[in-house]
This record gives C-alpha cells, structure tokens and sequence, in this order.
C-alpha cells in the first residue's frame, strides 16, 4: 500500500529543487544557527530539509514514522518513530541545540506530548523552530491533504509555545520566496495580491501561489 510519502511528496508530484537548501541557509542566518550545533528534524520526511541543514555543517539527526530517500539520508542519524503524536522521541534529555519542524504539528491532533518531548531533548537556551500552513490563508485547501488535522493561526502557535513553557515565543507570516527574503521591500506586491482573500486552489504560478499561500514560522526557547 502506498504511503504518505509515496502519494504525497512523490518525485513526480513533488521534484527535487534547491528551494530546501535556500530556506535552510535563511533559517540558519535568522536563528543564529552555528557549524557543529545539534538540530533535530522532525518529520524528516524524504530528507531535503535535514540535507539542506547537514550542507551547512550542522550536526544533523532525523525522526520520521518512515525512513525516506536513502541517498538523502547518507550518514544522518534517522529514527523511527510510529506515532509522534504520543510516543517519547528516541533521543536522550537535553540533547540538540535546535528542534526543526516544517508541516507537521498539523498533522497532530492533540499537540501537548509532541510539544514536551521537544522541550526535553532541547539543550537548556536551544531554539524550537517550527513552519506550519497558516490557516487563514490556506482555509479552502488545508483539507486537501486528508492527514491534516489540526489548522493553527500565528497567534495560536505562538500561544502553544508560551503555554508548554517556552520563552521569547513568537511568530509570524512567512513568505517561501527567496526573492522577498533577499528583497523584502517586494512584499509590497505580495500583499496587494493577498486582497484577492484566501486561495482556492493550487496556482500555478510559483510568485503568485507563495505571495498568497503563506506558511506560520514560530520560534522559542527552552
């Protein structure tokens, strides 16, 4: 039977590109993240994200219900985990530097376990970063993924944090565009196209699609 992985983020449907290599290295920048630190991926998926991190010299390790593409997982440390809704993370206390996670906490129906096991295996100072769809902009396509479980707003998941004991919470609506990232003044177009309300349906077109279909980037400390 087909998986998550198989149907969803296919080669065919979803190519390889080097968008994952570009939001790691913005991230990385923005966060103050550092050669030799310790980050967790979680939902590693087919590893684009985790690669992206490892090429950037951190020390990179991977935890999904299902290992991916294995030539993205050369000599990352990937681990198993069937339910990372209840189940303890298989990492030891106080052991990353930072916890990275892009479209998953809305696959999670009741988020408190997923939230505490991050705050265990971060370092004391280590910084939760998380991306989720922003359910404001995507509200008429969210449920098109049939694992989607649980819609969260900027202001919500910047709640979640605070409420399971995270400092300097915060979050805000991001654009996956590597041309605002670098010229920011752009979003100004952006954000005229965001008047048309949410999207509808999948756009062709990268510019307009990323200008409307917005993602929630969240951070915090332990």
């Amino acid at each position: 039977m087909p998986n998550y992985l198989d149907v969803v983020y296919n080669k065919e449907k979803r190519p390889y590109t080097d968008y994952p290599s570009q939001l790691c290295s913005h991230l990385a920048e923005e966060f103050g993240m550092k050669k030799g630190q310790r980050l967790l991926d979680i939902g590693c998926g087919r590893g684009d994200f985790t690669k992206g991190f490892k090429d950037l010299g951190l020390e990179v390790a991977g935890i999904d219900r299902e290992r991916g593409d294995s030539d993205m997982f050369k000599e990352i440390d990937v681990r198993i985990s069937n339910d990372l809704e209840h189940d303890r993370f298989p990492f030891d206390d106080n052991s990353f530097d930072v916890v990275f996670s892009k479209s998953v906490i809305e696959h999670i129906q009741n988020p408190d376990t997923f939230m505490k096991e991050q705050m265990r295996v971060l370092k004391p100072g280590g910084r939760v970063v998380a991306m989720v769809p922003d359910w404001q902009s995507q509200i008429f396509i969210f449920y098109d993924d049939p694992t989607h479980l649980h819609p969260y707003t900027a202001s919500g998941l910047k709640d979640l944090l605070a409420m399971h004991g995270f400092a300097n919470a915060e979050a805000e609506l991001f654009y996956q565009l590597p041309v605002l990232w670098k010229y920011p003044a752009l979003k100004i177009i952006s954000r005229s196209l965001q008047l048309l309300g949410p999207v509808k349906k999948i756009e062709k077109n990268k510019f307009i699609r990323w200008s409307r279909e917005l993602m929630i980037l969240a951070s915090a400390i332990k």
